[in-house]
């Protein structure tokens, strides 16, 4: 496939099809390796122990690359395969885990210090309907200008919340101060 010369003095290139040396954490490849034996494993080649020349003459063969998957392991496992469809598939499986690891979502429902009976009910319906959802819910009282003297308020107004969504949902933490907001957490219950 490669119509490059090759090194003189039977030396492999490092790296195949214009991959660059740009991840220093990914894999060992062709002549990085620096184990004595490697453990071959895939479908292109017959499983088992082999020297690394024996390896890298079976990967030269293929036209593909040796590639270091465990090198913790005593000895280190390879593959024979090409290089950058390796990296392809490995990135393709990272974003279909991505994809399948549960999103959490954060609603927030915003009080003042003294947020009336109205109001109140109104968010706590909403709050509700979030925690149904699967949604968990940040509470949080922020004071504006002197209203900071009536932090108590807030507290027990935040507590009461707690209380309220008792049967939907559970508190994090006991509500924190942080600059002018007062906040509270709340996990929606598994059912």
């Amino acid at each position: 496939m490669d119509n490059k010369p090759k090194p003189a003095g039977g030396q492999r290139p490092q790296q195949r099809g214009g991959a660059r040396n740009e991840n220093k954490d990914q894999h060992r490849i062709n002549t990085q390796i620096r184990a004595r034996e490697v453990r071959l494993v895939g479908d292109n080649v017959e499983q088992g122990v082999y020297s690394l020349q024996e390896a890298l003459r079976m990967a030269d063969e293929l036209e593909l690359d040796l590639i270091e998957i465990s090198p913790n392991a005593e000895p280190p496992v390879c593959k024979i395969l090409d290089y950058q469809k390796y990296l392809y598939q490995q990135k393709k499986r990272q974003k279909e885990q991505k994809a399948k690891a549960a999103k959490v979502v954060v609603k927030e429902i915003r009080f003042g210090p003294q947020t009336d009976d109205h109001d109140y009910n109104f968010k706590l319906k909403h709050a509700i309907e979030f925690l149904k959802e699967g949604a968990k819910v940040k509470a949080y009282v922020f004071f504006k200008g002197r209203s900071i003297l009536f932090k108590e308020q807030g507290e027990v107004l935040l507590l009461r919340f707690v209380n309220d969504l008792e049967e939907y949902g559970k508190a994090e933490n006991m509500p924190v101060l942080e600059g002018k907001r007062m906040i509270i957490m709340i996990t929606p219950k598994k059912k």
